[in-house]
């Protein structure tokens, strides 16, 4: 299976990347940060939570994409794999990712490279998402048909759009311990934002060439359609999974 990213880089989801921020999406982690420590943001994506992680550490952000840096950066962004990290055995503190497990084939594989780069005693923090848990009022057919589109979507790009469910048996697995977890409801998008910005994946997916999963994605994307043009008022609160382990 080829492994992508399943929201793509369209302005529109650019933008819901880029209202994240280190406040909001790292709080859980930041008694992690001792001043002084070497810290990876593992899939930092823009860097919008990179720039202001931890002000009195040494913060490198990883991606496989290059970020849209600000001018005034003091961070250290280097363009790399998440599965082959450029770094030398126990060189990090702090290992922080954000959004980043959902989308990936091979967590596992992942997760032993993070082990890697951690010394010993150092920790990790994750927060991934978990869409059977999201909270969508209302939940029409039209709503769960597209939503079904959207996890066919994240799947056939690799990812997991459940991640969150599993996350904390896979730290243990790949032997972290001390994990902790907890579950935060954040808005992510509005409600009718939300079934844009599925309508505007599925679009997407059916403008590229015939998969064995076109007829669904089609129906998808029809009952996307639908669903943008309600008129009722509704909610979605994304169900993200943080959690902290140590090395």
């Amino acid at each position: 299976m080829l492994e992508g990213y399943a929201p793509g880089y369209a302005q529109d989801a650019l933008s819901m990347m880029n209202t994240r921020t280190a406040s909001d999406r790292a709080a859980f982690a930041q008694q992690l940060f001792i001043p002084g420590s070497r810290v990876l943001d593992l899939g930092c994506g823009q860097g919008s939570i990179t720039a202001t992680l931890a002000p009195n550490c040494h913060v490198i952000g990883l991606d496989i994409h290059h970020p849209l840096l600000p001018a005034a950066s003091t961070v250290d962004y280097i363009n790399a794999t998440a599965y082959a990290l450029p770094f030398a055995t126990a060189s990090f503190d702090v290992v922080f990712s954000h959004a980043l497990f959902e989308h990936l084939a091979d967590p596992a594989a992942v997760l032993a490279e993070i082990r890697r780069v951690l010394r010993p005693g150092g920790h990790l923090a994750i927060s991934t998402s978990d869409w059977s848990r999201a909270k969508i009022r209302p939940r029409t057919a039209n709503v769960d048909a597209a939503l079904r589109g959207h996890y066919l979507l994240r799947r056939s790009s690799g990812g997991d759009p459940f991640s969150g469910r599993t996350i904390a048996t896979k730290l243990a697995t790949a032997g972290f311990t001390n994990i902790t977890e907890r579950s935060r409801y954040r808005e992510d998008l509005s409600y009718r934002a939300l079934a844009t910005y599925v309508e505007a994946r599925l679009a997407e997916a059916l403008s590229k060439p015939p998969t064995k999963d076109h007829d669904q994605l089609t129906s998808a994307a029809r009952s996307a359609w639908s669903w943008t043009r309600t008129t009722a008022i509704g909610d979605f609160h994304q169900c993200w999974q943080e959690l902290t382990a140590t090395r």
